[in-house]
């Protein structure tokens, strides 16, 4: 397990992620009889002690888990104290559900001392209990990798509007998980998003949140966003960072290289769960079935967070960005690992695919000739079938349900 491994060799772990995507229960089963104590930040007193004596509340023989540590980020001067004075690994298990780079408040994030863990929602893998290995599997693989699905249409959609966070996948009744939804998203901007920046218009907040599930896995600028709000540009710029940081959405970067053509360095958006994005538009998985429904856009940012998820696992070390360039060539996902061999994937919610879908993977082919491993059509059909060489369309499960070479 990587926070296992982690604890073994560095003095600091820090998981990382969204509120209720696991990380108290994954600190459970990763400190077992090691924990000396266990202190909560979103108590009243624990915080209250914390401030009070940050240095008595750090000091502890064995392991200590501090819980929320973005809720008292002075906390971290005094744990760097503490490590420098006692090296010793293991001595300190953290998580937190805001990035601590990104907080203003925070005053030392522990560099060279602290390990980061980041932990998503539960993949589509970890709900089925699937092998989750299509990076891994692809970069060995390439267009050689094979896969036949029995997920439907409908299926997809079901998975969507369901998400990763453990509570909504247990919420069979769509009111019920809905409810879930709407409360989880106003918890975080009445608590953490607050804590991060000075938000002073919380109901364009709420506004803003609803704009972006409805521009998922499109590229965003704050500009675009001004006048849809009615706020200025620095803040509308300032309250997507917050978003970020508390783990709601992500950006997706634009990828480059000097290929001769200028790439958007614009980044793409994608919601960090697909249900709460799909709440947010307050469709079903029978309404996402629909003409005009937004299925398309929905199904790429799915996918996107899928990839994201999986990257924190893969034997594989590869960046996920996008790519446009000027001449409006597009794909959906580029993973590039770290000897510049790249994978190019597209994501096409339909059960048939054409030689127009592979138009942007004909062209980032052409542009990197030997480091480009393979050009993927991520479709809702059924089987892999060819499309030229490198180029192949393979169902949309083949993402959980490949496993990774031996």
């Amino acid at each position: 397990m990587q926070v296992d491994a982690a604890l073994a060799d560095t003095r600091v772990v820090l998981i990382n992620g969204a509120r209720q995507a696991g990380k108290s229960t994954l600190v459970r089963v990763v400190a077992g009889d090691r924990l000396a104590e266990r202190r909560d930040l979103d108590r009243t007193q624990d915080r209250a002690a914390a401030i009070a004596d940050p240095v008595g509340f750090v000091d502890s023989p064995e392991l200590l888990v501090i819980d929320e540590i973005q809720r008292v980020p002075e906390l971290l001067l005094a744990i760097k104290a503490a490590v420098d004075e006692d090296p010793r690994p293991g001595r300190y298990l953290l998580t937190g559900s805001s990035r601590l780079f990104g907080m203003v408040a925070a005053p030392d994030a522990l560099p060279g001392r602290m390990e980061t863990v980041e932990l998503w929602p539960f993949s589509q893998g970890e709900i089925d209990t699937e092998p989750d290995g299509f990076i891994d599997a692809i970069f060995a693989l390439g267009p050689d990798l094979r896969h036949e699905s029995t997920v439907t249409r409908a299926g997809y959609a079901a998975r969507i509007v369901r998400g990763g966070l453990p509570e909504a996948t247990t919420r069979d009744d769509p009111r019920r998980r809905q409810r879930f939804f709407d409360a989880y998203v106003q918890a975080l901007i009445d608590r953490d998003v607050r804590q991060l920046s000075d938000i002073q218009h919380k109901g364009e907040l709420r506004k803003l949140v609803r704009l972006l599930a409805a521009r998922s896995a499109t590229i965003i600028a704050a500009n675009s966003l001004e006048s849809a709000l009615g706020l200025s540009r620095p803040t509308v710029a300032r309250y997507l960072q917050a978003l970020e940081e508390i783990f709601l959405v992500k950006r997706i970067p634009g990828w480059s290289r000097n290929l001769g053509t200028r790439a958007t360095a614009a980044a793409k958006l994608v919601f960090v769960d697909s249900g709460i994005a799909a709440n947010e538009l307050a469709t079903d998985a029978r309404a996402l079935l629909r003409p005009g429904a937004p299925f398309g856009p929905l199904l790429e940012s799915f996918v996107l967070s899928e990839l994201s998820r999986q990257l924190t696992w893969s034997e594989q070390q590869a960046d996920l960005s996008h790519y446009r360039d000027q001449s409006r060539y597009e794909v959906d996902a580029v993973l590039e690992n770290r000897a510049g061999r790249v994978v190019g994937i597209e994501v096409k919610a339909a059960t048939s695919v054409g030689l127009d879908d592979f138009r942007g993977l004909r062209r980032l082919a052409d542009r990197l000739g030997d480091d480009f491993i393979a050009g993927i059509v991520l479709y809702t059909g059924t089987a892999t079938l060819p499309f030229g060489d490198k180029l192949r369309a393979m169902p949309v499960s083949s993402l959980w349900q490949v496993p990774a070479p031996a």
